[in-house]
């Protein structure tokens, strides 16, 4: 080994994220700050001040983020089950497709004329922090999780507004401009992908669920390592096939969500435990992605404070506010999902794109899109305990 020091002091900083990772949930009840912050915070602080730990190429980024979202997704989906989803179907739909669309349209509208950007940048931008992350939500309320039609639609509302988000992304970095043909290829690979996708998560949902009742294993461990292989599988072919991997993972777990099969306990736990390390580890990996420095440029920090306070308290409610009105849901529930619109992991992901699209000011887009993750974790996901408790909300002890 040529330098033993050197691989001893990376060893100790994950072994130090490790133990931080197996006690995140009584850190954020102590510190009262989301644990995703800290794992954010944390990678970029020992970035810049541990040489040992190289920072990873942005190719690196995307391939273990995209796994961890795929991940994450899943265990979602399966959380959800089909007659969660089927009872909320219609407003998931409209937040997570229609909602996702408009929030980039008034998001684009307001960079334009507010920070003075290019039509084409400000469209990536609001892009990038146009999906939401429930999971984040789920985590700041510790042990308790919300029942009720407003937990299921914040879920929903994740698994289809990331796919939706990232195809928009995927699609717009490709198409390379702003112009009437850029927007007819987007739209017709976007609905492509959401097609393709929705039937390879509903075919591969249905094949795991007859592999796990049909195919007998000789031991009760193999059945959680099957269903995690069975989900790799659904995303790579859903990939390949030109779809949506990401909503094909999301609708496969729905399928199999209230569905019984061979340890069923056993494949639910491992996938929450899973899932739980999954959003560790992309918080992590993107936080070593920040520059400290690029955070404290004036030009970065103080239009990803406005943008993140507009997005939250005014485009998130009006967009939300008029999807929800014919939903009928209790003014309660209501007011907590137009408050709980928490950025998270999919976002500085999407940020990433930005870099792909060649823009001249990438590392400065991809700071501000870093300050509204940061401040909406930090102080909307703070307060999300206390909002959920002021409106008496049905929380029970997972």
């Amino acid at each position: 080994m040529a330098n033993p020091q050197q691989f001893a002091l990376l060893m100790l900083v994950i072994a130090g994220a490790g133990l931080l990772a197996v006690v995140s949930n009584r850190l954020t009840e102590w510190l009262k700050i989301p644990a995703p912050a800290l794992f954010l915070a944390g990678a970029a602080v020992a970035a810049k001040f541990i040489p040992a730990l190289s920072l990873p190429s942005e190719q690196t980024v995307k391939e273990v983020v995209t796994v961890a979202l795929a991940l994450i997704l899943f265990e979602g989906g399966t959380r959800i089950g089909w007659p969660r989803f089927r009872s909320a179907i219609a407003p998931i739909s409209v937040l997570g497709v229609i909602g996702t669309f408009l929030t980039v349209t008034a998001g684009t509208l307001f960079i334009h004329f507010a920070f003075e950007l290019a039509w084409y940048d400000s469209l990536l931008l609001a892009t990038a922090i146009a999906p939401t992350d429930p999971a984040v939500v789920f985590s700041v309320l510790g042990r308790r999780e919300l029942s009720g039609a407003s937990g299921t639609i914040l879920e929903g509302e994740s698994g289809t507004n990331d796919p939706v988000g990232i195809a928009l992304m995927t699609g717009l970095v490709a198409a390379g401009g702003i112009s009437a043909a850029a927007f007819v290829r987007v739209g017709i690979t976007f609905v492509s992908e959401m097609a393709v996708g929705a039937g390879v998560g509903l075919v591969g949902g249905f094949a795991l669920l007859w592999f796990a009742r049909r195919v007998a294993l000789p031991n009760e461990a193999l059945y959680p390592l099957g269903s995690l292989a069975g989900v790799l599988v659904i995303f790579a072919l859903a990939t390949l096939a030109g779809g949506s991997g990401f909503l094909a993972v999301f609708v496969a777990g729905i399928v199999l969500g209230d569905r019984k099969a061979p340890s069923k306990r056993e494949i639910e736990r491992f996938h929450s435990v899973l899932a739980s390390l999954s959003e560790i580890v992309a918080f992590v990996v993107l936080g070593l992605t920040v520059h400290l420095a690029v955070l404290a440029r004036e030009d970065v920090w103080l239009p990803g404070l406005v943008l993140g306070a507009v997005l939250a308290m005014i485009i998130r409610p009006l967009v939300v506010g008029l999807s929800l009105l014919p939903t009928g849901l209790k003014p309660n529930e209501r007011n907590f999902v137009l408050f709980a619109g928490l950025k998270g992991a999919v976002p500085i992901l999407l940020g990433s794109y930005l870099f792909s699209a060649h823009l001249p000011d990438a590392q400065r887009l991809y700071g501000i899109v870093i300050v509204v993750v940061v401040l909406s974790v930090l102080v909307q996901g703070a307060m999300t305990p206390i909002v959920a408790g002021a409106l008496n909300l049905p929380i029970r002890r997972s």
